[in-house]
């Protein structure tokens, strides 16, 4: 997959998954916009650029079981549900219950309306677990996504990763893309890719 292949996907995901649905009626107006916007409980809808930086650094492929850590409105679980395609899977996870019912919502009207409802992944949205980070019952995964700030790299989502897998995490306000090398815990390539900012990432997310 070239850098052009999957620059082009990303926009076409972008160009089938309107951002309004996912917004809290008074901030609809503000979608276009390339800044994060509230969307309650002290959690945002990330800034479209971030995003976006973000899905091409994780490269998600047709088929690919990918968990979205801190899905909060939805929007970029169902982004990634375009990206892996019917044969993938999307497990969204987020510790506010209120959210989660919102996304759901919002990701079941977006799909109703979707010409294309036959391309996309089942996306499937699940409160966080207390005390866990991720889903480790559903692991392993081919792509985890995490939409919080780190304070050093989690060991409860590296081992969340199958042999092969990306994960994109920023930690200690850096954006990292880490590849798990092998069966071990240790065995990653960590690349950096600039500084972003984040709501924190809490244990129970």
């Amino acid at each position: 997959m070239t850098t052009d292949e999957t620059h082009d996907r990303i926009a076409e995901a972008f160009a089938r998954v309107p951002r309004e649905p996912f917004l809290p009626m008074a901030e609809r107006q503000n979608a276009s916009d390339n800044v994060p916007l509230p969307i309650g409980h002290r959690q945002t809808n990330s800034q479209p650029s971030t995003v976006a930086d973000m899905l091409r650094l994780l490269d998600p492929q047709l088929g690919d079981t990918v968990l979205d850590l801190g899905s909060g409105s939805g929007w970029t679980s169902m982004l990634l549900a375009v990206l892996v395609g019917p044969t993938g899977r999307v497990l969204g996870v987020e510790r506010h219950p209120e959210l989660v019912e919102s996304s759901r919502a919002a990701i079941e009207a977006v799909t109703a309306d979707s010409a294309g409802r036959e391309t996309l992944a089942e996306v499937v949205l699940h409160e966080a677990v207390t005390g866990a980070l991720g889903l480790p019952a559903e692991a392993p995964f081919d792509r985890i996504l995490v939409s919080a700030g780190a304070e050093s790299l989690p060991d409860q989502l590296v081992d969340q990763l199958t042999v092969g897998a990306t994960m994109v995490i920023p930690v200690a306000g850096e954006m990292l893309r880490v590849v798990r090398d092998g069966p071990g815990s240790d065995e990653l390539t960590i690349t950096r890719h600039g500084r972003y900012r984040f709501v924190p990432l809490v244990v129970g997310e």
